[in-house]
């Protein structure tokens, strides 16, 4: 199996990247940071005996980079996503507002130009976020134009990745294909309750004792990425399906969960991806 994971050079797509090489995938970590990617990659081959990992310059804030060259996949995890926390609002390399540019529109185009190469029973496994839950996008303003917050465009933002693969599953489905669209979020995965694995990611023994409290309810990132892996490799994984942690959707092992209220909008999720392909010019499964 041969799985490309964006973001795969920090946080939970590192882990994800590590988990799926364990396990014998060949692993091609997309990263816009060719020094970070080379860390990871090398990081993963020091802790995983003969790990297949490379890794390939991907930016999903730049939709003219996508075409990475990557050979044929059997899965991709759409992992990579980056989350603002003040303003100023900021835009991608294309003009759109960079969270949604990025964690959204970066991932809708990279798919349609990835599809050619996907292997028949391909799967695409999407990384939403519990920030997302109680979001919903403003069709009117989707891009935060005219009222930015920085912590509700990354919600919206996550919300539109994952009403995105929801609707690549029904459109699969009524196409009569054997690709899969998956949904997986990580819970609540704190860098404090994440094992360290240096140069990728260090945690001070003062850190790791202040988030001690929080593991009765929380998470590392190591254990943020076993849904998104589960979704990746389970033999029982349906198009359609959203795989979390099972405490409350916050920790422990990965089960399936029920869709979330605002993840049953099958009108918003349409109409998001007839505005995704006029933002993008393109269009999965085109």
């Amino acid at each position: 199996m041969r799985v490309l994971v964006t973001g795969g050079n920090a946080g939970i797509g590192y882990f994800a990247a590590a988990q799926l090489a364990s396990a014998g995938a060949e692993v091609v970590i997309g990263s816009r940071d060719p020094v970070k990617a080379r860390a990871a990659t090398e990081s993963i081959r020091s802790r995983v005996p003969q790990a297949k990992v490379e890794h390939v310059r991907l930016d999903l804030a730049d939709l003219g980079s996508l075409e990475p060259d990557v050979g044929v996949l059997d899965a991709v995890l759409c992992n990579a996503g980056v989350a603002l926390d003040a303003p100023p609002r900021r835009e991608t390399a294309d003009g759109h507002e960079l969270m949604f540019g990025t964690n959204h529109l970066g991932h809708f185009a990279l798919i349609a130009r990835l599809w050619p190469v996907l292997a028949p029973a391909a799967r695409i496994v999407t990384t939403g976020s519990f920030a997302a839950k109680s979001a919903h996008l403003d069709f009117a303003d989707l891009q935060s134009e005219r009222d930015y917050h920085p912590k509700r465009a990354y919600e919206r933002s996550k919300l539109a990745q994952m009403l995105f693969a929801l609707e690549l599953d029904r459109r699969l489905r009524a196409a009569g294909s054997s690709r899969l669209s998956v949904l997986a979020h990580p819970g609540g995965a704190l860098d404090a309750l994440t094992p360290s694995r240096p140069p990728v990611h260090t945690r001070t023994t003062g850190a790791f004792l202040r988030g001690l409290p929080a593991r009765v309810v929380l998470h590392g990132k190591d254990a943020g990425a076993r849904p998104a892996v589960r979704a990746v490799l389970g033999p029982d994984v349906e198009g359609g399906g959203l795989w979390g942690p099972r405490v409350f959707g916050l920790r422990g092992r990965p089960r399936l969960e029920q869709r979330w209220a605002n993840l049953t909008d099958d009108a918003a999720a349409a109409r998001l991806w007839t505005e995704s392909v006029a933002l993008t010019g393109l269009e999965p499964l085109g």
